[in-house]
Order: structure tokens, then sequence, then C-alpha cells
């Protein structure tokens, strides 16, 4: 899988340019993770700032919303654009599997809270018997970027530190950070914790950080895709930089 959220600055189409390029040379499920053509995700932006590049690969993506695609009213270009590989037009939730994981896509710009329709849709998801559970959405709960954690997203990590999930993917802050497993309260969990990335970088104006939070393990200003990959009971990761210099590789096995 390939991994990056914040792509199509459309007053400059140069780093999302350079994004689609690693795209273009590595197979895979793309997950793209909101914020996708800049600055309102309007249908004219998506298709003369997302196409070009991200676009090319648009059958193999499997994307969420970001807020920026909910400037204009419902997020409605998104999910025209999208079709069914976005879910259902204005849920913008939807599970699938891939090599015997899990793969949940939740909505963080929609109601999460406990008893919404998206948090009972994921209870029911998170029924199903998995081995291995992965789940991406835009907002990141933990971040050191200048955001700041997205205390509203802390009902999906509830459930998925209960079912035993094992990724949680987001964007929102321009930037590359992995986390430490940890449960809902941001504490090291190395037994049933949750390993966060943020995975920002995808083509939007860049970030700084701001102050690093408890069990951040990596960190990265610049433009790149994370690459994930999904095995038997254990998921491998590394981040592809667009200029070389910065790694981040490593494994881990599920619960």
């Amino acid at each position: 899988m390939l991994v990056a959220g914040d792509v199509a600055w459309c007053d400059d189409l140069r780093a999302a340019e350079e994004t689609a390029s690693i795209l273009d040379r590595i197979p895979g499920t793309i997950l793209a993770l909101g914020d996708l053509a800049y600055m309102r995700g309007t249908a004219e932006q998506f298709r003369d700032c997302y196409t070009p590049t991200w676009g090319r690969h648009k059958a193999r993506t499997r994307p969420v919303p970001g807020n920026h695609e909910y400037l204009t009213a419902g997020a409605g270009p998104y999910y025209d654009y999208f079709g069914d590989l976005a879910g259902a037009s204005g849920d913008g939730y939807y599970s699938f599997t891939a090599s015997n994981w899990q793969v949940i896509a939740l909505n963080s710009n929609i109601p999460m809270e406990r008893g919404s329709p998206q948090y009972i849709w994921l209870q029911r998801e998170l029924q199903r018997p998995s081995k291995c559970t992965l789940a991406y959405w835009h907002h990141p709960r933990f971040t050191s970027g200048p955001n700041g954690d997205n205390v509203n997203t802390s009902p999906l990590w509830e459930l998925l530190h209960a079912a035993g999930a094992d990724v949680v993917l987001a964007g929102h802050d321009h930037v590359y950070e992995r986390y430490l497993p940890m449960n809902p309260d941001g504490q090291l969990d190395r037994d049933r914790g949750i390993r966060q990335f943020i995975s920002g970088g995808g083509g939007a104006i860049l970030y700084k950080f701001a102050a690093i939070k408890p069990n951040s393990a990596s960190r990265y200003e610049g433009y790149g895709v994370l690459k994930l990959v999904l095995g038997d009971g254990r998921y491998d990761w590394e981040y592809v930089p667009v200029t070389p210099g910065f790694s981040d590789t490593g494994f881990d096995v599920c619960h």
C-alpha cells in the first residue's frame, strides 16, 4: 500500500507530481488521506490539479475525505469524482480486505461520537474476525504538527483499540510522523497499542513540527509517500521521500 494525503496544491503542482512519480514506479493500492485538491475540493480543482497528478492512479485508489473537500457543500465533487471507490456518497466510510487484513476507511469530518451512525457501523465492522486490522482517516488523533491533536477522533480509537487493531493512518498535518504503539490516551502500550502514522507530505505546502509529543518515534518535514507491506500476521513500513536522505523503515507483528 502507498499512503499519503494533502496532495494537489493547485497554485504549484510540482510536489504533487513528484509524489505521483513515486506511485508511477511502485505497484499496490493507494490510500489517499484527504485534502486531495486545494483549496476547496471543487470539481474544477479535482479536474485540473488532482487528475493530472495522483489522478492517473485513480483506479487503484481508496480515498477518505479531508476538511478541504468539505469546504464545498457536502464534499459533493469528491464523492462525484471517486464514485464507488469512496464508499457511500455522504458517508465516506467503508471497508475492504487486503492481504487478509481488514482495512477500514473512516470519515473524520462527520460525527464520530458514541451512538453516531459511523460509530455504530464501526462497532459492527470490528465484530468480523480478523487477525490484523488497519484503519485510516484524515485528522490524526495525536500529532506533533501545528494543527494539534484531534480529540474528537477518540471514540474511533477506543473502538479500534478494544478490538485489537494494529495500525491507524492519518494526514492533515503536512509532515511525516510515526508513533510507537499507544492506547487511546496516548500512553505507550506495546502489547495491544495502535501504531499511528501521519503521512501528509503528498504535495501541499509543508509544515514545521511544533511541540514533539510523547511516543513520537520518527519525524520528517518533507514530501514523500509511506509504503506499507501487509503480510500474514505482520506489516513492514518504509517512508519513500521525494528527496533522498531521510529513511524510516521497520516492521511489527499483529496483535
